[in-house]
């Protein structure tokens, strides 16, 4: 009897740190994936290098303009920077995005049978056993749709900033412009945590499901519903760990000898599969707790029916 009772309660629900700890044990207790997600993170390291370089030097020349007026803002930006722009908005939206799509890929996928097998898996047999094609195309196209909505979010936070900074750091009320763009950019940034751990979710479906597009975002959104705050803190966990990264290598002149760089994305490439295991465990644990759900309303119903 104890047994039976014992089997027929539901699952707890994965708190935050819960979560984070199988994580790990899924990724460092197995040093062959380990070894797997660095291979495939290598073409992803070699690009970032690259980006981050240009990106900060960007960033170091952009900061000289915040201290000038507005009407001799466009005198500053020559074609050359606008150029510079325009470059790594390509590579951050091209072969960076799909290089990170395709890690993801393969560690989502991995991850996966890692955590359904009791059985650890030989580096042999990880790279025998690669991500079903059939679900590649269906990933691409909900991958499309979360780099549209990823986008356009942060360019709404690089909107506020710019916006406080050009034009309403040197006003008369600046104070008061301040702490509206700051309560702004926080309100922001808080959906766009929330949403990103929902978007990221409909890509591990993709990959495990093969549910794309349209369907996986509306499904990740149902089957995060109450779990947003999770959600929020999961994302808000790797966020701020890539920039910091990025702040600190900036702050001390990284992207000037290249060493500092490398250290940066070496870090972030160590981390970031472990952000796409974060997120399978994410999905399987949020959908577990809405077929629970949907089982004992269904059960309630029966019960009803028959006592009527």
């Amino acid at each position: 009897m104890e047994n039976e009772s014992i089997k027929g309660m539901p699952k707890q629900k994965l708190e935050v740190s819960d979560i984070l700890k199988e994580a790990v044990m899924i990724y460092f207790k197995n040093l062959t994936f380990i070894i797997f997600t660095f291979f495939t993170s290598l073409p992803l390291f070699c690009f970032m290098v690259y980006f981050e370089i240009c990106l900060q030097q960007t960033m170091l020349e952009t900061s000289r303009y915040y201290g000038s007026m507005p009407d001799f803002i466009m005198e500053k930006l020559d074609i050359d920077y606008f150029l510079k722009l325009v470059q790594l908005g390509f590579i951050y939206m091209v072969p960076l995005y799909v290089l990170e799509l395709g890690s993801a890929i393969v560690t989502i996928d991995l991850a996966s049978k890692l955590r359904s097998k009791e059985k650890k898996m030989t580096l042999k047999e990880m790279f025998q056993k690669p991500f079903g094609i059939s679900n590649l195309r269906g990933t691409f196209i909900t991958s499309i749709y979360v780099l549209f909505l990823t986008t356009c979010h942060q360019l709404g936070l690089l909107w506020i900033v710019v916006n406080y900074h050009v034009y309403l750091k040197n006003t008369v009320c600046y104070m008061l412009f301040a702490v509206i763009c700051s309560v702004g950019f926080a309100k922001i940034l808080r959906l766009y945590l929330e949403w990103s751990a929902m978007w990221n979710m409909s890509l591990v479906m993709s990959i495990l499901e093969g549910i794309y597009g349209v369907d996986a975002l509306v499904l990740s959104g149902y089957f995060s519903r109450g779990c947003h705050r999770r959600g929020l803190f999961l994302m808000l966990i790797f966020f701020a760990w890539g920039h910091f990264l990025r702040l600190s290598c900036l702050h001390v002149g990284g992207y000037e000898e290249g060493n500092g760089i490398i250290i940066q994305v070496g870090l972030f490439c160590l981390v970031n599969p472990l952000k796409w295991v974060v997120c399978m465990i994410y999905f399987h644990d949020c959908k577990e707790r809405n077929l629970e759900k949907k089982t004992d309303e269904e059960s309630g119903k029966d019960v009803k029916v028959e006592h009527e």
